[in-house]
């Protein structure tokens, strides 16, 4: 049975998201167990997600899901803007609202911040080298 469709396809959070992701080399989108999820061979980003106990609560639709290196996960959650998602987070991975930021706006280069170490933990050694190449320019 497929999942349900846990998404906007209009939501200008996701489509920031998106500009964001898919601008790595070598990347792609498909849809995993109803969310939006950026990819090369595996996956480095994605958008919306649950916390243990809350599968139906819509609190984290709006949440960036990375994967952070093992120094930052520590540092990340001592801050109570990063959550641990449910499936992914005993895995490494850390989630963070975008909907929510506390002053209102979303930090878009933190985000990219984000999303651009989660993509060199999970690319290939080619395509990081594209990503390494295209900020020399």
């Amino acid at each position: 049975m497929a999942h349900p469709q846990h998404f906007d396809d209009n939501d200008p959070i996701l489509a920031q998201l998106r500009q964001l992701c898919l601008a790595l080399p070598g990347t792609d989108e498909k849809v995993s167990h109803g969310r939006p999820a950026f990819f090369t061979k595996k996956i480095f980003a994605m958008y919306g997600a649950v916390v243990k106990g809350e599968h139906h609560a819509g609190d984290h639709d709006n949440a960036l899901v990375f994967l952070p290196t093992e120094d930052e996960a520590v540092a990340l959650d001592q801050d109570d803007r990063f959550f641990v998602p449910a499936y992914w987070g005993p895995y490494g991975w850390r989630g963070t609202d975008l909907g929510i930021a506390a002053d209102g706006g979303i930090d878009w280069d933190e985000a990219a911040e984000l999303i651009e170490e989660s993509f060199r933990s999970t690319a290939t050694k080619k395509l990081v080298g594209e990503l390494d190449a295209q900020k020399d320019l």
